[in-house]
């Protein structure tokens, strides 16, 4: 046997992924139960905007035996840019800021939701109902991805991704803003929470237009920590840029899945965070939020 075969294994950690309190399709336990078959040790749970569903994940731990690290993904716009953060390792306390906004979103985003299925309604025949119905329960929080899953059903797509490329993208005839935070006041709410703001996707190819570097140095300026450079979004020039603009600001680098079940083909641990990056993470958080394990 080889001395390289004895060495103990990297931890396999994954720091995005989604259920069905927002819009993924399993709900927590079935994740993290996925997450085991997957042979991932730690996997974060970022469901957008919204901490819901963290109260399960003691149960969700202790029966797959993979460590949980509590976060979410938070909405913010920039012009017409959409922009995600991760938060991680945030207080969950209704009275901070960060949840004043992700409440402010939350109940944004319906409106927005409702809004655009009038307007969807007039060439595709979908409704609200049909919208609602795509919806694990009364707290999920609705969003363009279950727009999207009612336009499957209805058979005008063949997935979600399709859906948003053609019907729900910003520049199309159907898409309605909604209220979210600039990027830099969702960092600063971030940090203020005793959390770690990693911007997610900053690369992504579904955007309309690229992510400038000029709003990643406000971002950092603000207490940006890290970029997640590892996603299935991005190709291996935009790795190679963001890890260059990562390196110039001694940014953390990330990977995640962004799991969403059957919404999207991501697989969990397609993309991983190595282990002193996730002890970096720990170590600058400075709310009472830990790692479950």
């Amino acid at each position: 046997m080889s001395e390289r075969s004895n060495q103990p294994r990297a931890a396999r950690i994954d720091l995005h992924a989604h259920t069905s309190w927002s819009d993924g399709t399993c709900d927590v336990r079935e994740l993290f139960s996925r997450a085991r078959k997957a042979d991932l040790d730690v996997l974060a749970l970022t469901d957008h905007d919204t901490v819901a569903g963290w109260q399960e994940l003691p149960a969700a731990v202790a029966a797959s035996g993979v460590a949980a690290v509590p976060g979410i993904e938070v909405s913010a716009e920039h012009g017409s840019l959409s922009i995600h953060v991760l938060a991680l390792l945030v207080d969950p306390s209704p009275e901070t800021e960060l949840a004043a906004e992700m409440a402010r979103a939350r109940a944004s985003r319906v409106d927005r939701a409702r809004a655009m299925v009038e307007l969807i309604s007039q060439d595709y025949p979908i409704t609200w109902d049909d919208v609602r119905a795509q919806a694990a329960g009364e707290s999920t929080v609705i969003g363009r991805p279950h727009i999207a899953d009612a336009l499957v059903a209805y058979g005008a797509v063949t997935d979600r991704s399709a859906a948003f490329q053609e019907i729900l993208k910003p520049s199309g005839p159907y898409y309605v803003p909604y209220y979210a935070p600039s990027p830099v006041a969702a960092v600063r709410a971030i940090r203020d929470a005793g959390g770690v703001a990693i911007v997610a996707h900053p690369g992504s190819v579904t955007r309309d237009a690229d992510l400038p570097l000029e709003l990643l140095e406000e971002m950092v300026e603000a207490g940006l920590a890290g970029v997640e450079v590892d996603h299935r979004e991005h190709d291996e020039a935009e790795r190679t840029r963001l890890k260059d603009f990562a390196a110039s600001h001694d940014l953390l680098i990330t990977g995640g899945s962004d799991y969403h079940g059957a919404g999207k083909p991501n697989r969990l641990g397609e993309n991983l965070t190595q282990p002193d990056v996730l002890a970096a993470i720990t170590h600058r958080a400075t709310s009472s939020t830990e790692v479950i394990r």
